[in-house]
């Protein structure tokens, strides 16, 4: 029997691409929760937001978290609601004025 592809929601594919314009910063959890660890980082680093955090919970798994004015986000969710994020419709104005084949990071 033939497997059916799962349909990308464009509204997601949006929040992706915006999301990568936004700083990233890797982290490995240790022994704290990933959220734990990833607050944590934000207070010792003293990280602004709009940023993308990649904990690294072990080999296999890495949870991603969004750092907005509102507070740490499950970055899923931010992808799929980007457009209630303020900080990231700016960046999302400012991508769309890029040449053609020019890469924003």
């Amino acid at each position: 029997m033939a497997r059916r592809r799962k349909r990308k929601s464009r509204r997601r594919l949006e929040g992706r691409r915006i999301l990568e314009l936004v700083p990233q910063y890797s982290i490995e959890s240790g022994e704290d929760k990933p959220v734990t660890a990833a607050r944590k980082f934000i207070q010792a680093e003293g990280i602004v937001p709009p940023a993308l955090l990649l904990v690294k919970r072990n080999e296999h798994t890495t949870d991603r978290y969004f750092w907005a004015e509102k507070g740490l986000f499950g970055a899923q969710y931010v992808e799929e609601n980007h457009f209630l994020f303020p900080s990231l419709r700016v960046l999302e104005e400012d991508g769309d004025n890029l040449p053609v084949g020019a890469v924003a990071h």
